[in-house]
Formats: C-alpha cells, structure tokens, sequence
C-alpha cells in the first residue's frame, strides 16, 4: 500500500492549507473517503465485487491501521452491498484519518472549542510536501499524455470527479467543467464506467469493477448517478 492513502489523499486535497477548514460538500467527501479506503484494500487484493457485494477474498493486514480494521469488518460481518458500506463505513472516518495525519505530522489539531461545549477544531498543514505530491500527479493526469496514470491515481481521479471535488484543485469558470470531462475520461479509459471493456481496461479487471461499483454508489446517494 502507499505510503499515504488513497482517503487521505482525498482529505488533504478538501481541506484549506492555511484555514484547516474543509471545503466542498461534507457528505460527499464522508462517501469518497469511505470508498477510497474500499479501494485501497481492492488496490492490495484484498476485496473483490462478486454477486452484488464487496467481499474479503484475503483477511491478511495490509499494515494500515484504518484499512486494516475495515478489512476485518469486511471479513468478519454478512456480505453488503457496496451502497450499504458507503453508509456503514463513513460515519467517523474523518475524525480516524485526521487524527492519524495529526500523528504523522502533516497537519495539526487546532483546538478552538469555546464554552467548554462548542468543539471547534481546524487541521491547517504543517507538512505541505505529501498534499503537493498528490495534486502534482492529479495535474499530470489532467493534462494528459502518452501514458495512462497508474491505478491508484486513476483512481483517485475518478473519485474526485465522483465528489465534485474539482474546485479543491484550485479550479473555477470554465476550467471545473473541463477538469471534471478529463476526470471522467480517466474513469472511462481505465474501466471505471462501462466505456470500455474490461479486458480494454488499463487497470486490474477485478479493481476496476470495485471502482466501478463505488462510484455508483457515490452518484446515487449524492443524487447525480444521471449527470
């Protein structure tokens, strides 16, 4: 697995440097990260979609503690759909990838709770270099080439495009627009959408469809599946 993941990434990218603040739709970046993490245990061959469900084929620990507690979830509970563990997953898991980026030095907790019950906190960054390598390679995948981005980025793209993450990129006009038609022309090269066969894909059949599904799921509850 990298050495940040793929929810982490998403995180970063919603979040504001300086006001630590996130930005964007609340829900949303809650469901992608829910899924990113669902992706990441695809990604390490983990977690497959077989007969309308994400299901464990590998209970193994990948060694991140997040993904690994999900994993075991995965495992150990009745088969869900993927809708179901979108839902199942994001609640709490903000507070779980903030804290572990807290302990890993690339943000910090301010505590600006007032009255002893208002609980406000921002998380503005301390470490810029790991955020500036995921939004260096989302940039060389935006602006396209010879080559197809690897699969994690592949999948990153899709689910900022699934989320409507394109203004955390430092997008506005026009330019929004034009980067969410790339981000989905990633998606479809890459197999996420059914715009190419699986065996066409440039990412892992089984991955892919896992992807796939996610975003799906993603669209549905955000109510932009026909968008």
């Amino acid at each position: 697995m990298g050495s940040v993941a793929l929810a982490e990434e998403l995180l970063l990218l919603a979040y504001d440097d300086e006001s630590g603040r996130a930005t964007g739709s609340t829900i949303g970046l809650d469901l992608g990260m829910a899924a990113a993490v669902l992706v990441e245990l695809a990604l390490a061959g983990r977690l497959v979609y077989v007969g309308g469900t994400i299901a464990a084929i590998n209970s193994t620990p990948t060694g991140e503690p997040i993904a690994d507690e999900v994993l075991a979830r995965v495992a150990a509970d009745t088969p869900h759909s993927p809708d179901s563990w979108l839902q199942r997953l994001r609640h709490g898991l903000r507070d779980r990838v903030l804290a572990d980026l807290c302990a890993r030095g690339v943000i910090c907790d301010v505590d600006e709770t007032t009255m002893g019950f208002i609980h406000l906190h921002r998380y503005p960054t301390i470490d810029p270099s790991v955020e500036a390598e995921v939004r260096e390679r989302l940039s060389k995948a935006l602006i396209g080439g010879d080559t197809d981005p690897d699969e994690r980025t592949a999948a990153l793209a899709t689910l900022v495009a699934a989320v409507r993450m394109e203004p955390a990129l430092g997008l506005t006009g026009p330019d929004v627009a034009a980067a969410h038609h790339r981000l989905q022309q990633i998606g479809d090269t890459a197999g996420f959408t059914g715009s190419v066969s699986m065996e066409e894909s440039s990412i892992r059949p089984s991955v892919a469809l896992v992807v796939a599904v996610l975003v799906k799921a993603i669209q549905t509850a955000l109510g932009t599946a026909h968008e």
